[in-house]
């Protein structure tokens, strides 16, 4: 018999709770919950065993969240009570561990039944996984430690790496941006700190895998990716969390910084339960040459924010971002990417893919900025929309502005609705309505599957199929 892959696992929205199982307790050593304060920051960090500068760091964090304002374009959050979630959690395990027989019997099933330790053998050269607020286990295939790669939790990079982690922590995606930024950085656990040396590619993917494992949870893990000049790296970022009473809250970052002719590709398959509400705070710095891809497939969660996000720093710099975007039923999806151009000759894409159906709502919200000085660069956006009914909703609020006179910008968007004549070919001939859907969302997002592994393409494939089915989504 097939074995299935575990990303398909982790994304058959229809039975997550299959697979993970029921809100079962498992032991915890360490929880922190309550008023997010002065003296929770510091309770934080001193459980981190955290040097002085990042100390100072979350507290400089948590005075702007006290002073940003809420962001205009968050709605929909008022559930969602900080004070009342658990804002850190450590499960009752001696260390982070290289072996899977390592960790606590039901740790270990939860991430067994969704494949993880078999697929890792089979098509991964290192992976991380976070249970709630920490890593619980991480390694890197040997021949990989021999070429100088540093794959390591992110807390132990605080420890070990400070030097180099004090040079690009929080200098992609500050704290001021925003107010959930700031909240971010003066509260974040787990993640992973990558880093690849000059000239050295890595010809497998890297993958970090998220799961929250109580309710009323707040996840904050931080991933930094630093790749040295002409370095070539594919991280993966798997999310998932099964059904529980009551709403947990993600608020995840990523910085990536790509030197001279690096090449960075993050993909992003997320199917968080319903009852996740879901930020994702994510940017990369481009220098001279270098390449990053953005691939944001957004399935599951309640209320998403995300948007991946480019600066073009040196001259040459390009990037593509690619967000799927599906809402399908009562949910929220508010993604969207965004670049600034700041050197000569520099480009960027972006294709957005939204679905919405059964009375979901799908923002697209934008921004692309050519700065004086960008000589001969060029940015192009592809907004598609496809609204398989009434009830349902897309809007689309783009932000495009051109300083420099020989640079150009093309914006494309369409809208479409559920042809009625292609749905009556493909059930005049045996197909079922909601599989005949599937079959139309997946040609409508094709563009960004050549651009997939082919395990992905088929995880999207299956989870599509899922959404589609009797079953429907989590929740």
């Amino acid at each position: 018999m097939k074995s299935k892959s575990h990303l398909e696992e982790i994304l058959k929205a229809g039975s997550l709770e299959e697979i993970l199982g029921t809100a079962v307790p498992y032991p915890k050593e360490i929880e922190i919950k309550g008023k997010i304060s002065r003296d929770t920051i510091e309770e934080l960090s001193k459980v981190k065993n955290e040097p002085s500068w990042m100390l100072r760091h979350r507290l400089k964090a948590l005075e702007l969240f006290e002073k940003l304002p809420m962001p205009k374009w968050v709605v929909g959050i008022e559930e969602l009570d900080l004070d009342n979630l658990v804002l850190y959690t450590k499960p009752e395990i001696q260390n982070e561990v290289r072996d899977w027989d390592d960790l606590p019997e039901n740790i270990r099933k939860t991430f067994e039944r969704l494949n993880i330790p078999e697929i890792e053998k089979r098509f991964l050269s290192g992976l991380t996984a976070v249970f709630d607020s920490e890593s619980i286990y991480s390694k890197l295939k040997a021949e990989f430690e021999k070429k100088g790669i540093i794959m390591v939790p992110m807390e132990e990079a605080v420890r070990k790496y400070p030097d180099l982690v004090k040079r690009y922590f929080g200098k992609v995606f500050p704290p001021g941006d925003h107010k959930f930024a700031a909240l971010h950085h003066a509260l974040w656990s787990g993640g992973v700190f990558v880093y690849v040396p000059k000239g050295v590619k890595i010809p497998f993917p890297i993958e970090a895998f998220f799961v929250i494992g109580s309710a009323l949870e707040g996840q904050f893990e931080h991933t930094l990716i630093i790749a040295d000049e002409g370095s070539y790296l594919h991280f993966i970022e798997g999310c998932s969390a099964p059904m529980y009473k009551g709403f947990s809250f993600h608020d995840g970052m990523v910085e990536i910084y790509a030197h001279k002719d690096a090449t960075v590709k993050f993909t992003t398959i997320q199917n968080w339960s319903r009852n996740v509400i879901n930020f994702n705070n994510k940017r990369a710095i481009i220098e001279d040459n270098a390449y990053v891809e953005w691939i944001e497939g957004s399935i599951g969660s309640r209320i998403t924010y995300t948007y991946p996000s480019s600066v073009l720093k040196g001259p040459g710099a390009k990037t593509t971002q690619y967000v799927v975007s599906l809402s399908n039923g009562p949910y929220l999806k508010d993604t969207g990417a965004k670049t600034w151009h700041l050197a000569p000759n520099t480009s960027s894409k972006i294709v957005s893919k939204s679905i919405s159906a059964n009375g979901g709502i799908n923002i697209y919200r934008g921004l692309v900025r050519i700065m004086k000085g960008a000589i001969n660069s060029t940015a192009t956006v592809s907004c598609d929309s496809l609204i398989l009914d009434k009830e349902s909703k897309a809007y689309t609020y783009p932000h495009n502005q051109n300083d420099e006179p020989t640079a150009s910008i093309i914006h494309e968007a369409t809208t479409g609705k559920l042809s009625e004549d292609k749905l009556f070919y493909l059930k005049a001939r045996g197909i079922k309505e909601e599989e005949a859907k599937s079959l139309i969302v997946l040609g409508f997002i094709s563009e960004v599957l050549e651009d997939l592994p082919f395990e992905y393409v088929e995880v999207l494939k299956k989870v599509i199929e899922l959404e589609f089915s009797e079953i429907g989504g989590v929740g």
